[in-house]
């Protein structure tokens, strides 16, 4: 049995660099064919865009920019080459965002990420992510099929009709929720169902807390996670050494910091951004609004690329504050007018019925006379007045916030 999907997954990190970047102006090329793409990257000669340094000077995309641009330029914000016509499926998101699917074969790269998880030609795959208009269902069901595999549509709802096929048809392997795939197994023990044959499972779509993975490993199922969206397929995925997940080989992944498109150092926790190569509907510098930071080093299962720690939160913070809406980027933009600061993080707080604001910054050698400037900067830019505290580097937490509202619920 092989141990990885294909070549792609161990090639030397220079090599898989130099392929990405060889092919980011035809990338951009081909987006340009697009209207929304010509608005979007106004002015950008495909041909310079040659290296991971050079896309990262171009504007970035925010997904939740999407539902606008579709309903002012239906049905896909002019960013789909393919026309609507020719796509494969056309799909709707939750937002409302409209995908189209491409003919591309697995352009959701979910095939490798199912490969990783120990699904193998031949395996029957129970599919419990949704059919009905949303994509997750059809990118797990394609991916199987790419892979060999043949899939039971299971889809959502009908827990007894699930099991009855799953004990039926003998799936070897899941795809959907994890906490959906226990309340199969609880089912099937309940009704006497044998599901044995479930051996593994690849999960997406909601938290896989320790606990709960080591009760579905102790019922017989190993799962892994994978971690996708609809604009780009499957982002990452972990494999059998669960540490961390390795980037998927049909997009390029970046994290940049939150209200920016700054480019992080390495184990700094940012936004996540992407690149796709997908020929049919492209995303350049797509910002997910997911959170997460790159890994060092390559996974101890012998695949090269790049590794992140997955999903760690969101990286749209924008709070409301005595009535105003404050956002990262404006704390991004206070950073920008002085260059010396490291961290920041804005924290709201309440006291005596009044919105407390209060930005701690870090710096290694601060000037006599920084917090005032910092402040005076911190109400030029947000309109409001808040507390600075200089602090030192290091000092703040590496978790990507950079608006922290810590005001009780009720």
């Amino acid at each position: 049995m092989t141990a990885h999907f294909d070549d792609l997954e161990t090639r030397q990190p220079p090599e898989r660099e130099h392929d990405h970047a060889s092919r980011l102006s035809q990338v951009i090329a081909n987006a340009l064919q697009a209207p929304g793409w010509v608005k979007q990257l106004a002015g950008v000669d495909p041909q310079a865009i040659t290296s991971r340094a050079a896309l990262a000077k171009l504007p970035i995309l925010r997904k939740s920019d999407l539902p606008a641009l579709q309903k002012d330029s239906p049905p896909f914000g002019g960013l789909n080459v393919v026309t609507p016509g020719k796509a494969r499926r056309l799909m709707m998101s939750p937002g409302p965002i409209f995908e189209p699917e491409g003919q591309t074969e697995d352009s959701a790269g979910a095939a490798r990420a199912l490969f990783a998880a120990g699904v193998r030609p031949g395996d029957i795959v129970h599919n419990s992510f949704a059919y009905h208009l949303t994509p997750g269902g059809w990118m797990l069901d394609d991916g199987a099929r790419a892979l060999g595999c043949a899939v039971i549509p299971g889809g959502v709802g009908n827990t007894e009709q699930q099991v009855d096929a799953i004990a039926h048809f003998g799936a070897s392997a899941y795809t959907g929720t994890p906490d959906f795939l226990k309340v199969l197994l609880d089912t099937a023990e309940k009704l006497g169902k044998d599901v044995s044959r479930l051996k593994r499972g690849l999960v997406s779509g909601a938290a896989l807390p320790a606990s709960l993975r080591d009760e579905l490993g102790g019922r017989g199922v190993t799962v892994r996670q994978c971690y996708a969206i609809a604009e780009a397929g499957v982002i990452a995925y972990e494999t059998e050494v669960l540490a961390g997940m390795v980037v998927n080989e049909h997009l390029l992944v970046e994290i940049v910091r939150p209200g920016t498109g700054d480019p992080v150092p390495e184990g700094e926790v940012g936004e996540v951004v992407v690149t796709t190569f997908n020929p049919d509907y492209p995303m350049v510098r797509l910002a997910t609004g997911d959170l997460s930071a790159v890994l060092p080093g390559p996974s101890r299962c012998g695949r090269t690329n790049m590794r992140i720690r997955g999903w760690m939160g969101r990286a749209d913070q924008t709070t409301k504050i005595k009535g105003m809406f404050v956002r990262p980027e404006q704390v991004a933009e206070i950073a920008r007018r002085h260059p010396e600061l490291g961290r920041l993080r804005l924290t709201v707080t309440r006291a005596q019925e009044q919105d407390i604001m209060t930005l701690s910054a870090e710096c290694a050698s601060p000037p006599d006379g920084l917090a005032d400037a910092i402040s005076a900067t911190l109400a030029s830019v947000t309109k409001l007045r808040g507390e600075v505290v200089v602090v030192a580097p290091g000092s703040l937490p590496n978790d990507g916030k950079v608006i922290a509202d810590e005001r009780p619920v009720s």
